[in-house]
């Protein structure tokens, strides 16, 4: 039934309206036996969902199970990063000649993307049996399966990739993370941005205290770098006109990669500038800004995800938080019990998610199933349709627009999809969506805290405004409780409607520390300040609203 989709490359530029051609080779029907499964929650609109980390569980136990001499081994990875970093995990896995060993090289293979994706490494150790190893460095090559993360990753952290194998555990690099810290205090006049792939959002702040916020719509496939700066330079600046005083300090964050300098060493919202062009002038893009713009003023800007976890750990006063951001794709990151950060690089929407063999494409990766699918805007608007929401034929999921790079379409889409929630008539069928999206978010909470210790989980996002997000959180603690009911003590969070739209930005803001201390130590930014500033956004919108009348 699954047929071998053809090869297709995924490197260089996008063409604009294009999409990532998928190339993952088909599940076989040995690994299907030992990875395919159902969930104990299953989704309204996604009866074949088929979540990554029960995928996991099933195989575990069924090599449990195995009481074949001689046919079951351990396989140990390691995934290093500058400075000596690096993750680890193990697996257990079947002997060459059983029939598990398909779904043993299948499963492991996901498992070091989603390490990859999750804290980034250009170098990949491998310690197991001869056979596996040999497999796993063929798929992790230029020629094959992960050819994108083999590519991508030495974008990232400017150095090459390599594979080796080790014939002993002792061998392997030692497990090794380095906590982050940044700003906490929003001391004098600042502005924050967040790069999405939809808009830029701006926030201007004054010792703690949002003044004003907007988003500019911008067209990420554009290929030409100047057209970027420019986008983003009159959004700050327009903010940044609403400061009693000069900018003293920026924030920002962006999907993709961003260095310890704020460097955009792999940023996906530029998805179409040329590779050489984008070396020179996109990675220095932030520090650029900040240079001939701003007067060199202190400048600080992490990931999307990373900004997200921090507004979450600064609103409820308390580590050990996942934040989630469901928007024009998923951003999300950790932030400890100090709130401190991970120091990984938290591209987790390219993370493995759904391992059913028709699992959507990923417009950005060429593998199928990605958590950018499930946790995000592209969840609600793949659905629509299904959610009895009555579309144009240029948004039905099978239009081409709707299965491109880009957000535009998408976005629109989900205006329909909200304004249909909000019909009494519509309501029950619309509400499978969130009901749907909201199954995806308890299972991806469940994925991630396999390696993190969550406790508080933030939900921000355009994708949880109004009803929706009440579903899905419902939803989401269904899962826990049915099938991890070990993970039911998690607390949910949501912030204010507005905050949900510019939360990264308030939090950004704080990031860069001032160069001069100043006279008196401006507050934290504390949740009343972060719920105030809905009402301050409002106040805001009825006075614009009212001038254009």
């Amino acid at each position: 039934r699954y047929a071998a989709l053809r090869p297709a490359a995924c490197e260089g530029p996008t063409p604009k309206g294009a999409m990532c051609e998928v190339t993952d080779p088909m599940m076989s029907d040995a690994a299907m036996k030992y990875l395919l499964v159902r969930p104990g929650v299953p989704a309204p609109l996604d009866p074949n969902f088929c979540p990554f980390i029960l995928s996991k569980r099933q195989y575990l136990r069924r090599i449990a199970d195995c009481r074949e001499f001689g046919k079951v081994a351990e396989f140990h990875f390691a995934v290093s990063r500058p400075g000596g970093c690096c993750g680890r995990d193990k697996l257990p896995v079947f002997a060459a000649d059983h029939e598990g060993f398909e779904a043993s090289v299948f499963l492991a293979g996901e498992s070091i993307r989603y390490m990859l994706w999750q804290r980034g490494g250009f170098k990949l150790t491998l310690c197991g049996p001869k056979e596996l190893c040999e497999a796993i460095t063929s798929e992790y090559s230029l020629q094959g399966k992960y050819k994108f993360e083999v590519t991508t990753m030495p974008k990232i952290f400017s150095e090459p990739w390599s594979v080796t194998t080790v014939d002993g555990v002792e061998k392997l690099p030692p497990a090794k993370d380095e906590r982050i810290h940044c700003g906490k205090v929003a001391s004098g006049c600042r502005i924050a941005f967040d790069l999405g792939k939809s808009d830029v959002k701006t926030v201007a702040v004054k010792d703690g205290e949002v003044l004003d916020t907007a988003e500019t719509e911008w067209d990420v496939t554009n290929p030409d770098p100047q057209y970027h700066y420019d986008v983003i330079v009159k959004a700050m600046k327009d903010t940044a006109a609403k400061l009693p005083g000069k900018v003293e300090a920026i924030g920002g964050s962006a999907t993709g990669a961003v260095s310890a300098n704020s460097e955009a060493t792999w940023c996906d919202c530029f998805p179409n500038v040329p590779p050489d062009v984008y070396k020179k002038r996109v990675v220095p893009i932030f520090n650029d800004i900040a240079k001939n713009e701003f007067g060199g003023v202190p400048i600080k800007v992490i990931n999307d995800g990373e900004v997200t976890a921090v507004a979450g750990g600064h609103m409820i006063g308390e580590g050990n938080l996942f934040g989630i951001s469901l928007g024009s794709s998923e951003g999300s990151g950790y932030v400890y019990e100090d709130n401190s950060l991970t120091g990984w690089i938290n591209e987790n929407a390219y993370n493995p998610f759904d391992l059913n063999p028709d699992a959507p494409g990923n417009p950005w990766s060429p593998h199928r199933g990605d958590a950018a699918m499930y946790l995000g805007q592209r969840a609600a608007t793949r659905l629509a349709k299904k959610g009895g929401v009555d579309l144009p034929p240029e948004m039905m999921p099978e239009h081409p627009n709707m299965n491109a790079a880009s957000h535009v379409p998408h976005a629109q889409c989900l205006k329909k999809i909200q304004a249909a929630m909000k019909d009494a008539a519509k309501e029950p069928q619309v509400s499978k969506i969130y009901q749907t999206i909201g199954v995806y978010l308890g299972y991806g909470i469940a994925q991630y805290a396999e390696y993190l210790p969550i406790k508080n989980v933030l939900i921000l996002g355009r994708v949880t405004t109004g009803h929706g997000g009440e579903v899905m959180m419902d939803w989401a603690k269904k899962v826990l409780a049915t099938d991890f009911p070990e993970l039911a003590h998690i607390k949910f969070h949501t912030p204010s409607e507005h905050m949900k739209r510019v939360g990264q930005c308030v939090a950004a803001a704080a990031l860069p520390e001032l160069k001069k201390a100043r006279k008196e130590e401006a507050p934290k930014i504390s949740r009343a300040e972060l719920g105030g500033a809905a009402a301050r956004a409002r106040a805001l919108g009825a006075a614009r609203h009212a001038e254009s009348q």
